[in-house]
């Protein structure tokens, strides 16, 4: 929850737009001042304070006791130019907070954290536990000194400034270990440990036997990802509590998926009670990797039969590959989760002259894969083998990646064996379609007139079948130099079912600097005016040219009515 205070009327008017962009997040805290940052400071994981941000200093100092539990903390200056990152700007999450209330009231965020500000990622930020000298690691990150990567297994990372040599390091491991001097251990979430138990068996009695195999095996609880069982040990309470005491989620795997997986040490006695010769070795290899521990049964201290087995798996690193939409080109319609992964990203792979729209966002250290226009299937395989290789890796193409662009070609090469995020980005067709007014309205469909890779036969099909379908239709590729037919032809048949009067919208570089814009009618479009550049809208027989807004009704029955009302 946010906590929000303000001690004057400018300041309440930008609390209430917090407040009312954020219903679920925020809870406004009234009365004097320095009893609602105590109250907020006390019930709250963040607070936004309108204020000065001397008084939230003197009013917050007395408050302050751990960093890594303390509130993230932003002041809001009284003309609303600047949100502020005041207290605990990693911790907290008060950098990345000041930069949403930014973005929301329109002010510059103000991060002074060294990492952030010069665009090197916080170790204490890549969501992997953390020890060791954090700050002597990340000061020489920033002053440049040589810093050296002991990656123990792959995994992917952002990029980091390092090498193979250096005075300080950066180990990456999920081992019982201590850091070193100028070390930092990170140990990402790589153990995965199958649990099989008796119905009854006592929490405490799983969660010895885990932290035992796991100390006894050398290896660190920080890494543990996940315990893993059977479906029908999904609600046996030992096995769920331990996991909520480890901080891990249960997941569970059917008695089938479990039979399918090889295990050194099968056994009767789960076949005959949950149809599967294993539960605690199958289910932690369900997924793949290497078993480090063997089933193992816990030990009690009555004399009785062991109630709890379990197993350890190491999982292997799989690589990333996030496919980012850039959007139509305007900086504020690209999306922050767009954002947030081409700063998450160690290898970068785009079309140069979208690589150019967004370096500037890029962390120091990101490799950079670009290559020119026709080069589509090459950069897929490109993406996909450098996720292969463990890396987290970004592919960006304009608008939506899956919309005529690189997420289809990436798929189709890549296999189960990496990681695919894929960012949704807005559209040329919507960019288009708010700037002409509300074309798309009612039921609507893209058709790429480019018939380098898909047969004209079939493209003139689809424009066929749209226009006996009264479907708004939405041209991307209309025109090039080489090819000068394909549009005539395509308007020529949807007049075959279209009145000349037909509104038409014609938008070209949408959202960009250059960007124009005109409403014609399906008569009157002189297809010579149209570019790569260009998208085009053809309305149905409903769509209307109201006030030079392109309209289409959401249905005809309100059409009628404003018929009527004429």
């Amino acid at each position: 929850m946010i906590g929000l205070i303000s001690a004057t009327s400018a300041g309440a008017a930008a609390r209430d737009r917090l407040a009312a962009a954020w219903p679920e997040r925020v809870r406004v805290y009234d009365g004097p001042v320095g009893d609602a940052v105590r109250r907020a400071f006390a019930e709250c994981e963040q607070l936004v304070c309108f204020l000065a941000t001397g008084a939230v200093v003197r009013l917050v100092a007395p408050l302050l006791g751990d960093k890594t539990s303390d509130p993230g903390v932003v002041c809001v200056d009284e003309g609303g130019r600047f949100a502020v990152s005041l207290v605990g700007g990693h911790g907290g999450g008060a950098n990345e907070l000041a930069r949403e209330v930014g973005e929301l009231l329109g002010a510059a965020p103000v991060v002074t954290t060294a990492t952030d500000a010069v665009g090197v990622p916080g170790l204490d930020t890549l969501g992997f536990p953390v020890a060791g000298d954090v700050a002597g690691v990340s000061r020489a990150l920033l002053d440049g000194e040589p810093v050296a990567l002991r990656a123990e297994l792959d995994w992917p990372l952002p990029p980091l400034r390092v090498g193979a040599e250096g005075a300080y390091t950066i180990r990456l491991t999920d081992r019982l270990v201590e850091p070193a001097e100028r070390e930092v251990v990170l140990r990402p979430p790589s153990l995965v440990v199958g649990v099989g138990a008796s119905k009854g068996a006592p929490v405490e009695e799983v969660l010895t036997l885990v932290t035992e195999a796991l100390r006894d095996a050398g290896l660190s609880p920080e890494s543990l990802a996940e315990l893993a069982t059977v479906d029908a040990k999904a609600d046996e309470p030992g096995i769920v509590e331990a996991a909520e005491r480890l901080g891990v989620p249960l997941v569970t795997h059917s008695a089938d998926a479990l039979a399918a997986v090889e295990v050194p040490n099968p056994s009767d006695a789960p076949l005959a009670a949950v149809g599967t010769p294993s539960v605690a070795e199958a289910a932690a290899l369900v997924g793949g990797g290497e078993l480090l521990v063997p089933k193992r049964k816990s030990q009690r201290a009555d004399g009785q039969p062991a109630m709890v087995t379990c197993a350890v798996v190491r999982r292997p690193g799989r690589g990333r590959l996030a496919v980012v939409g850039l959007g139509p080109g305007a900086r504020d319609l690209l999306t922050p989760r767009a954002k947030a992964e081409l700063r998450r990203a160690s290898v970068l792979v785009g079309l140069d002259q979208y690589v150019d729209q967004i370096r500037d966002l890029l962390r120091p250290g990101t490799r950079v894969l670009e290559s020119g226009l026709g080069a589509e299937e090459e950069r897929a395989r490109t993406a996909v083998a450098e996720a292969r290789k463990g890396q987290a890796v970004a592919l960006i193409g304009s608008g939506d990646a899956g919309v005529y662009a690189m997420a289809s070609p990436a798929l189709a090469e890549a296999s189960d064996d990496i990681d695919v995020i894929g960012v949704p980005g807005v559209t040329a067709a919507l960019a288009a379609a708010a700037i002409l007014g509300a074309p798309l309205g009612h039921d609507h469909v893209s058709i790429s007139l480019s018939d380098l890779h898909t047969p004209w036969e079939v493209i003139e099909r689809r424009v066929r079948a749209a226009a006996e379908a009264d479907i708004v239709v939405t041209f991307y590729n209309p025109r090039s130099r080489g090819r000068d037919w394909q549009l005539p032809k395509a308007l020529a048949i949807l007049a075959e079912h279209r009145q000349p009067s037909t509104p038409v919208g014609v938008v070209r570089n949408a959202s960009r600097p250059d960007e124009s814009s005109r409403l014609t009618t399906l008569g009157a479009l002189d297809p010579a005016t149209v570019d790569m550049m260009t998208v085009v809208t053809v309305g149905n027989t409903a769509t209307r040219d109201i006030a030079g807004r392109m309209v289409t009704p959401r249905g005809y029955r309100w059409q009628a009515s404003q018929e009527d009302a004429k």
